[in-house]
């Protein structure tokens, strides 16, 4: 059992107990028109860490509640890629499958990828994206994430445990993404 600071211990400070980071690690610029049922966007994705990185993505979608795929060209990268909707397998999971072609190596492959809004282990990690329209055809959406240990408090009597044992958690909170959507 771990002791918070009743078993001899000196407890943690509370900058290594708390802390939350609002220096995003992504930003992202999005410029989407839409035409005749379709959804055509110009993303432009700056990338701060671990190393900067900038990506150009041209991305088609159709508008239609239903929709089931969406088309992606990396024109730095020579790629296309054809991605499904997220399909919901449960209340919390989801599965996403695409097919891709690099022109560069030409090579075709396929790819799949589960995800969840509770990352992580699952139990311990909430991911999550907000959304602010700021004006019609002006919205920002923040992507966050919050890791943390509820705190806890123990104790036991006629045992060699402690009488009272407290564990005041953690938390590990941070701005990941910011994301500027101007749409026509």
């Amino acid at each position: 059992m771990e002791n918070g600071g009743s078993g001899g211990e000196e407890p943690a400070n509370w900058d290594e107990l708390y802390n939350i980071n609002l220096m995003p690690s992504e930003f992202f610029l999005k410029f989407r028109k839409e035409l005749e049922g379709f959804r055509v966007g110009v993303n432009l994705e700056f990338y701060n860490s671990p190393t900067n990185e900038y990506l150009a993505k041209l991305v088609l979608k159709p508008l239609s509640p239903d929709r089931r795929w969406k088309f992606m060209y990396e024109p730095l990268h020579h790629e296309v890629r054809l991605f499904s909707s997220k399909i919901p397998v449960t209340k919390f999971l989801n599965l996403q499958v695409g097919v891709g072609h690099s022109f560069q190596s030409h090579a075709t492959g396929w790819k799949w990828k589960l995800t969840t809004c509770l990352g992580g282990d699952g139990v311990s990690r909430i991911r999550n994206k907000t959304s602010l329209g700021l004006c019609p055809g002006v919205d920002f959406r923040f992507g966050w994430r919050a890791d943390y240990v509820l705190p806890e408090i123990t104790g036991a009597l006629g045992t060699e445990e402690p009488l009272f044992n407290m564990n005041s958690g953690r938390l590990q909170a941070s701005l990941d993404r910011v994301e500027a959507i101007f749409t026509q």
